[in-house]
Parts: structure tokens; sequence; C-alpha cells
């Protein structure tokens, strides 16, 4: 049996992906204005207890969303968490990971790091097989970069980071039909693949660092599909091929996945027979949970009071390396040379425009009044669960219309005698345009709060399409720099290791800002430096990018949130703790209904 540990303290910070919302029945929930959520998640366990299961069974795990998934079975061409939750049950990393993320060799594949060399090592295990039962080989680890840096499979993985590797922008750019720095020892049907770097950096022993891809891709059945043609082929919509513990059996467009088991599966039988996951509307799930529907069904924070009560579950509480963020549409990405452009005369160029918006918004008494404090605002865009590198002198930003209004004087942005709203510096009329994915149920009632605090400070604030959007049609416009969306609020999962280059350097298009500045990136180098091994200045660095960033306020941190997953009583083996997930997501081979004595 394992120790299961317990939340201890509500400073671990993260947050969910989709705006965190509001319950039924608002006014009732306002006079509460509690803590109590919060005060309940800390006293849940990090996971379910460890013991012997039966072999068997089907669960029914819900995917919560309001509209039809796309369904990209490929971590090298999937954008969305909806994607990565749907393929969590056969999409297995490389590597596994101790509790502080490190890359250990109990995963896949072994890992060796060579600083002087600047390479990498990686050697896949005899007996990890693809669901078809061909062994994984170094072809397949070289492929997922092919995939990635090549222009016409439309990835956005591929990254300045990423382009540290020899050769990879060469054969991005059209200059190279291979990729010089990725050697295979044994040949392409080997099981081991050398790395070859430019630079070395600090995050490089952790998962999740960005300088090298953690996934293979199946060469052997994908080889014969033209890269401009891979997102929508079948064999990755209908029959994709993963070497996790499950293989998908059946797909329905947009609205469910069956997954049945790997039989090749390099760890040994998995528990449950079959896993059926599908889709459910955010607004749905108190009610869902309160009938049992589902097997593992994450609550949505504005209903706990609806669902704590449950008595087909285990509640199993964690706040994850998640935030939620207000970014400010600042120029556009050129896809010819693979970097932001950031335009100074834009229309939210002036910072001071921005921290106003910041300084008008109150996250923490919206957030305590809907969710009973299991969403609480946070002060910037290092989560404290990184420890020494996060900046715990900074107050982020704060609820204070004072400042606000005195920002925007400040910026030029005056009222007019006789009107509701500011005008721009040159007199003219000033409409900001939002953009926000819909949610839950409560999700319009939080955006209308903030635009009437916005309002209350003369910024005149309108949603993008006059609605909130659909998760699809939301990334869809922010990726192609809609020119309708001048702020919007989107969300982060973070990777394990805190470089921030990934999202917020000029080389990547996740910078959905197109932020770039000299500073911003002289700092993000510098975090990921040969100086940066020194522990101490690496820690210096993260702590001046946190207060220029603050200071800039081209993203501004929102909000964190304990995530609460309720889990059928039934069930054991299922955990939180880095050291018992793999690509982020729980190890389902070992998760099954517990054996009766």
């Amino acid at each position: 049996m394992k120790k299961v540990k317990r939340i201890a303290c509500l400073a671990l910070i993260s947050a969910a992906l989709i705006l965190a919302g509001c319950g039924k029945s608002a006014s009732r929930q306002a006079k509460t204005n509690s803590n109590s959520g919060a005060e309940d998640a800390m006293q849940f366990p990090v996971a379910t207890s460890f013991a012997h299961t039966k072999a068997g069974g089907t669960i029914h795990v819900a995917l919560e969303t309001d509209t039809p998934f796309t369904g990209i079975f490929s971590d090298e061409l999937a954008d969305s968490t909806t994607d990565a939750k749907l393929a969590q049950f056969g999409s297995e990393s490389l590597f596994d990971t101790d509790n502080s993320y490190n890359i250990t060799n109990s995963g896949a594949a072994a890992f060796a790091l060579d600083r002087s060399a600047k390479t990498i090592t990686i050697t896949i295990k005899k007996g990890v097989k693809w669901s078809d039962g061909v062994q994984v080989t170094a072809k397949d680890v070289e492929y997922a970069y092919e995939i990635i840096a090549n222009k016409k499979s439309g990835s956005s993985h591929y990254t300045s980071s990423l382009q540290n590797i020899v050769g990879l922008k060469e054969y991005h750019d059209g200059k190279s039909a291979t990729i010089s720095g990725i050697e295979m020892p044994n040949g392409a049907s080997g099981r081991k693949v050398v790395i070859h770097f430019k630079e070395m950096h600090p995050g490089m022993l952790k998962s999740g660092n960005g300088y090298f891809w953690e996934s293979a891709a199946p060469y052997h059945y994908l080889k014969g599909v033209p890269f401009d043609r891979l997102e929508t082929c079948a064999q990755i919509r209908k029959k994709p091929l993963y070497f996790g513990p499950y293989q998908v059996e059946d797909v329905s467009a947009g609205q469910s996945v069956t997954w049945v088991r790997n039989e090749y599966y390099w760890r040994g039988k998995p528990q449950l027979k079959k896993i059926i996951i599908s889709i459910i509307s955010p607004k749905s799930v108190a009610t869902a949970i309160k009938r049992g529907t589902y097997d593992f069904i994450e609550v949505v924070n504005s209903q706990w009071k609806q669902v704590k009560n449950a008595k087909k579950y285990n509640f199993v509480a964690n706040i994850p390396l998640e935030y939620n963020y207000l970014g400010f549409k600042l120029g556009k990405w050129d896809s010819e040379t693979s970097s932001v452009k950031m335009n100074k005369r834009s229309k939210m160029a002036n910072k001071y425009l921005r921290q106003a918006i910041g300084y008008a918004m109150n996250v923490n008494q919206i957030q305590r009044k809907y969710t009973y404090g299991l969403t609480f605002r946070i002060k910037t865009l290092i989560p404290e669960q990184f420890g020494d590198y996060f900046d715990d002198s900074l107050k982020g930003y704060y609820y204070d219309q004072n400042k606000a209004n005195q920002l925007l004087d400040k910026a030029g942005y005056k009222w007019k005698k006789g009107e509701t709203y500011r005008r721009d510096p040159h007199g003219k009329q000033f409409v900001i345009h939002l953009a926000a994915m819909s949610g839950d149920s409560s999700s319009e009632a939080i955006i209308a709060n903030y635009i009437k605090k916005w309002k209350q400070v003369g910024l005149h604030v309108e949603l993008t399409s006059g609605r909130l959007l659909e998760f699809n049609s939301f990334y869809d416009m922010i990726f192609h720099d809609d020119p309708q969306v001048d702020m919007f609020i989107a969300g982060w999962t973070l990777n394990n290791e805190p470089s921030q280059n990934g999202i917020y350097g000029a080389g990547t298009q996740y910078n959905f800002e197109r932020f770039e500045t000299a500073e911003n990136t002289r700092l993000l180098q510098e975090m990921d430096s040969q100086a940066a091994f020194n522990l101490t200045y690496r820690i210096k660095i993260f702590k001046k990018w946190q207060k220029y960033m603050n200071e800039q306020a081209f993203v501004i941190p929102l909000t964190s949130s304990y995530q609460i997953m309720a889990v059928n009583k039934q069930l054991v083996n299922f955990s939180t703790e880095p050291s018992q997930r793999n690509n982020n997501h729980p190890l389902w081979y070992q998760i099954g209904f517990k054996k009766q004595n």
C-alpha cells in the first residue's frame, strides 16, 4: 500500500484552462462569499487508495466541453487540452519522472545527457511496441521531429527552443532533406537515438523542458501519408497507433472514443477491459455526478456545493500546473520567418492601458463569490509549485479602481463631458473587443462582471462576435490573429520545467500576444543559458523576468484553481503525483476495480 499525501495549503498555485465559472442561484451564493470549497479541497487526498485489482471491467470517463472535439490523435499535431485528454489512455511519453519531474529510466526509454558533448541519448527499451505489435524504433523518434519541423504538416509545436537541435531549422527551411543533428547509431530500425544540440540548457534533465520532444510517431504506419494530409488522415483521426496501455477501438466523431487494451503493452496487461470517454457540457456536470453517470468526472468548481455529498465517489484534489490569464493582441505571427511581429501602434500597445485593465478586475472577489475559493487570483506567471523560481514579493494585479483611473488618465484616455466611456488619446471613440470561451452556466456572469468593472473606469469593452465563443472557434481566432480580437482570456497547462521560452518567446506560435522586446528575449535566453546551470543565478533571472512581465502587462495572470476529481469508490490506483503519471496523465494501466477479499 502506498502512502497517500494530502494537499497541505492553499499556497500551491495553478489553474484551469477554461474559465472557471459560477454555479446556479448566483444571488444566494453572493451572500455566502465563503472559502468553503478550498477548505474542503485541502482535506482531500491527491490519490485514491492503492490495492490489488480484479481484471476487466468497463469505465466511463467524462470529457467536459461545450463543443464537439476535433479528435487529432497525434502529439505532434494536436494543440488542445481536449485532444490531449481524449488521447491520454494510449498516448505515453518516452520518459517517466520522479516527483520533482526529473526524467528517470523507468519509462519506455532510458535517458542520458552529456553536457560536454552537447548530446542526449535515448535508448528505447526492447518490447516497447505500437498497438499493432511493431517495436518502437529510432526512426519513430526522428519521425516525430520531422512532423513537427516540416512546414507542410502545419504543426504549431515548432519553436525556437527546438531549433537548438542541430539541423532542425535547415530541415524546416527546406535546405536539408534530413535533420543532421539526429543520429541513429544502430540504424533506423535500431533503438538508440543521439540528439546533438547547439547549446545545453539547465532544464534538460526535467520532463517538459521544451528543448527536445518526448514522444515518438509510428513511421511504418504513417510514412505513406504526405505531411500536408497527416492531420486529417484516417490513420490519425480514426485508427491511431500508440505504445501506451490502450488502443482506439471506435471514434464517434466529436462525441466519444472507446479504448480497449493494447495487448502488446510493454508494462504488462492493463487492468481494465474497456474505457469510454464522452463529452458532457460543463452545465450538466453536477447532475451527472449526483446520478453517478461516470466513473471519472472532474468537478466544476462553481457546482461544488451541489455535488459535495455525492455517495458514489471519492474526491481527489490537487492544484495542477495550469493557470488562466488575460492576453493582449499586440501584433501578428509571421509564418515566413516563424516569429512574432509586434506592432508598436496596435490598439493595446499602451502598457498603462493594459495595467489599468488589470487593476479594474475584481478577480478575487468574483471567484470567491461563485467558486467558494476553489478558484483564486494569482500574482505572477510562475506558479508557486516552482518553488524558489516564484517571486512572492510581487503583488500582481489586485482590484484597485483608483489606480486604474489614474493610469488611464496618465495614458491620455479621457472622458468627454456627458459621455459614458473614455476616448483614446487622439480623441476618438474607443472600443475594446474581448474574446472569451463559453464554459459552465456561470461563465457568462463572470465575464459580464468584468465588463461592468471596466465600464466603471470608462472603458468600453464588448465581446468579440457579441457572445462567448466555443473552444474551437476561440482558438482558431487566437491562432490566426483575427482583427476582431483586441484581448482574450485563455489558459495554459504548463510544462514541468519552468522555462518560459516555449510560450512567451518570439519564435513560438504559442506567443499569442505577439509580444517581442529585446529585454524579454534577453531574459528568456538568460534563464536557459550556460550561466543558468548555477541555480542561484537562474532563480535571479526568473524573478527579474516576472517583474518585467508584471510591469509590461502584455499578459496579466488571473486565476488558479483546485482541481477536484470525482472517482468511483470501487476504483483504485489513481494518483495525481508526478511519479505516478506519464505525459501529465495517470498511469492508466494500473487503474482498475478493487479486488474483493
